[in-house]
């Protein structure tokens, strides 16, 4: 039997296997270490007990939960929701700590035990436990607050006459370190903790390059440390994830278009015949509208005015009309009969279709169709609704360019997306449905949040747990996007433009008016006169963009516990304050532009692209004396917009949607985001289908050339999108 067979089934009377045998082994190794008067073996055995005391806590709040977890799911056969995140995250918590415990218990007599390092880890489960049973109380709080909505279950969101204000102040109270420091990802699957200490390790790191503060010698030193001690990476990663800026989290989320990571796919998938860059002008669009008339498209010129709009097509099969096609070799296939319209996630802030060549690229060759994928204008220089504009627009161009430029009939045409991008998707098609112009005949959506705006369920709360999530970052990407247009005023007068530091002269960038798109697909072996208008001249699988295309452009409410509640309150106290030299991270306010090229004696230091020289007048400081909480962070207002938010769409618009998808995750922020909508669908009459899949973090597809399980899903999502095409 497997350490998880007995956490399958839910309990009334009794305890899961799991917890008894993990008081037995805290009691074990109390009584052996009671004998023992050095620090570290106290150290333990209070940690032990302290553990034993919060079990008796944890316990009835777990069944509590339990008890009511499956009042909200989709449906009998699809578990899944924010509650049952928790009571998933305290499973893992309690076979993690037994873990820990077994350890303890077979090695204490050996000569090579050392109580220190053990010492530390079991505090650290012990922090992990104390967190975790301050958020089952907060759940108990949303539960209360909970109503019930049309299909007569009770909602997982939670409207703005609760008092949000008060349970945002008591989130703010509980311990984020102990997610971050020795017990990192003991929520996901076993090979991905690897996998996520990289990417923190690199992403504190970074911040050490990106945020001038301290010398180069102390930068570099915290680095070093970040990497050998846990609890310091734990303590500069929440600082980073509240405290930093919008520009911070672009600039890390686009190191995953550096050469190391583009060169992933190509090492782990095949190339593709067609993988080229497209820029679409912004010219008049008329597209037919189903009552017989013509629809004129809205060329995107909010915030930023008019643009060319990039798209990325990806094939890997050669086809008549296809751009690119010429200059390739092989069979030349006829017309596809589908195309699939990818839109990127990336917070609306990050990231292109580049990015997401990790995945894309697989799935363009196990679907052998082509997939077009979108790279819009990102917030906070183009917010809400540049996006939708580009996204609507690009897709009325395909629309009307499928067989000469694009390799395709348009029988069928998909939507499919993750995160941010599955968000723009819903919001074109109710754009289609709105205009009354041909709508997608399904759509895909991963992990993406359908209500954008800050509005509490219990998923949501799995920010503060979340490595590659975390509510800071989600903050800042939701004010960044959605804001009102006062606070986006305020937004772009403290940002930095991060745009320079992200250029790359290693790419050419080919802009191709339309009249030179369909000369070239008419003559795909570039007789043209013009040596110019040979865009088949490239290889088919050359990238045809900059790094950014953006730029290419130029554009614990603490329950008091008795002495064991102390325990926990005075090592979170050390924890906070110790280890990490603060004054190496002590700066202002001020926010502003690193000259990356010069340094003090002439030469660049760089890591990441980034300067690592010291501390001068105009580099960004990262201010960590500042404590800013929740109630300080969300003092700006979203719009009730169905186009921010699908899931606010009226029952007439939404009712008209094509087959819905959704695949989100178990321990994912957006999960609630997910089952309601799918609810709500199926309510509807919309054929509308849920998949949950375990152990994944949320953006894991960009983890699948890494993970085998991340892999795994993202073959998962091929098969749902099949069976999109079958329908």
């Amino acid at each position: 039997m497997s350490f998880n067979d007995d956490f399958d089934k839910p309990f009334e009377n009794c305890e899961p296997l799991q917890w008894g045998a993990l008081r037995e082994l805290c009691n074990a190794n109390a009584e052996y270490f009671m004998s023992h008067q050095d620090e570290n073996a106290v150290r333990i055995r209070a940690a032990l007990l302290a553990i034993l005391d919060h079990l008796k806590r944890l316990l009835p709040l777990y069944k509590e939960i339990n008890r009511i977890a499956s009042m909200f799911d989709f449906n009998a056969e699809t578990p899944g929701n924010g509650y049952r995140s928790f009571l998933v995250l305290v499973d893992k918590c309690i076979i993690h700590s037994r873990a820990i415990c077994h350890q303890i218990y077979c090695q204490k007599d050996s000569i090579f035990f050392r109580k220190s390092s053990h010492a530390r880890e079991i505090e650290a489960c012990l922090q992990l436990i104390a967190s975790l049973c301050t958020c089952l109380e907060h759940l108990k709080t949303l539960y209360s607050w909970s109503e019930e909505t049309n299909d007569g279950k009770p909602s997982l969101f939670i409207n703005h006459e609760h008092n949000l204000h008060e349970i945002l102040h008591e989130i703010d109270s509980i311990n984020q370190y102990c997610f971050y420091g020795r017990c990192l990802g003991f929520q996901f699957h076993d090979n991905l903790k690897p996998i996520l200490k990289t990417i923190l390790v690199c992403m504190v790191t970074f911040s050490e390059a990106f945020y001038a503060n301290g010398t180069l010698l102390a930068r570099c030193t915290n680095s070093v440390k970040y990497m050998l001690d846990p609890e310091t990476r734990a303590r500069r990663f929440v600082d980073v994830s509240r405290r930093a800026d919008i520009s911070f989290c672009q600039a890390f989320w686009f190191l995953n278009e550096t050469d190391i990571v583009r060169k992933l796919p190509s090492i782990t998938s095949p190339s593709l015949v067609i993988n080229q860059i497209i820029s679409i002008p912004p010219e008049e669009l008329m597209l037919p509208a189903l009552d017989g008339t013509t629809v004129s498209i809205p060329i995107p010129n909010s915030h930023i005015g008019k643009k060319p709009i990039h798209v990325r097509l990806l094939s890997s099969k050669r086809r008549l009309g296809m751009v690119g096609s010429g200059g390739v070799g092989g069979e030349l296939l006829g017309l596809s009969n589908e195309l699939i319209i990818h839109c990127h996630g990336g917070g609306f802030v990050a990231q292109t279709s580049l990015s997401h060549e990790t995945y894309l690229i697989s799935w363009a060759t196990s679907l052998g169709i082509p997939i077009l994928s979108i790279d819009y204008s990102l917030a906070p220089e183009a917010p809400f609704p540049r996006a939708l504009e580009e996204v609507l627009y690009a897709y009325a161009w395909a629309l009307n360019h499928a067989s000469t430029l694009l390799g395709s009939t348009i029988q069928k045409i998909f939507l499919v997306g993750d995160s941010a991008g599955a968000n723009l998707n819903l919001g074109v098609t109710l754009k289609c449905i709105q205009m009354n112009i041909r709508k997608p005949d399904g759509i895909f959506m991963a992990y993406s949040p359908v209500l954008v705006d800050f509005v509490l369920s219990p998923s949501r709360l799995l920010c503060l747990t979340d490595p590659l999530l975390p509510m800071g970052f989600l903050i800042r990407c939701l004010k960044a996007y959605a804001a009102s247009s006062d606070n986006k005023k305020s937004l772009r007068e403290k940002e930095t433009d991060v745009a320079e530091c992200m250029k790359s002269d290693t790419e050419s960038f080919a802009e191709v008016s339309e009249s030179d798109l369909i000369a070239l697909a008419l003559s795909p072996n570039g007789d043209e006169t013009n040596d110019g208008h040979k865009l088949a001249s490239l290889p088919s699988d050359t990238t045809l963009n900059s790094v950014s295309l953006t730029e290419a452009d130029g554009t614990e409410h603490p329950v008091e516990q008795g002495k064991s509640q102390e325990y926990i309150n005075r090592f979170l106290e050390l924890y906070r304050n110790s280890g990490t030299n603060a004054a190496a991270y002590i700066g202002s306010d001020t926010v502003s532009v690193v000259d990356n090229n010069i340094s003090g004696n002439g030469k660049s230091w760089s890591l990441f692209g980034w300067s690592l020289r010291g501390r001068h007048k105009q580099s960004r400081e990262l201010d960590i004396e500042t404590v800013k909480s929740p109630l300080e962070e969300f003092t700006f207002t979203v719009p009730k917009d169905p186009f921010i938010s699908p899931y606010l769409a009226p029952d007439n618009l939404l009712s008209q949607l094509p087959p819905v998808k959704i695949l989100t995750l178990e321990l994912d922020p957006c999960l609630d985001d997910s089952v309601m909508f799918a609810r709500k669908l199926q309510l509807l009459g919309v054929l509308v289908t849920l998949d949950i899949l375990p152990g994944l973090p949320h953006g894991f597809l960009n983890l699948s050339p890494m993970s085998k399980e991340a892999s795994e899903g993202s073959d998962i999502c091929v098969k749902k999108i099949k069976e999109l095409l079958a329908l």
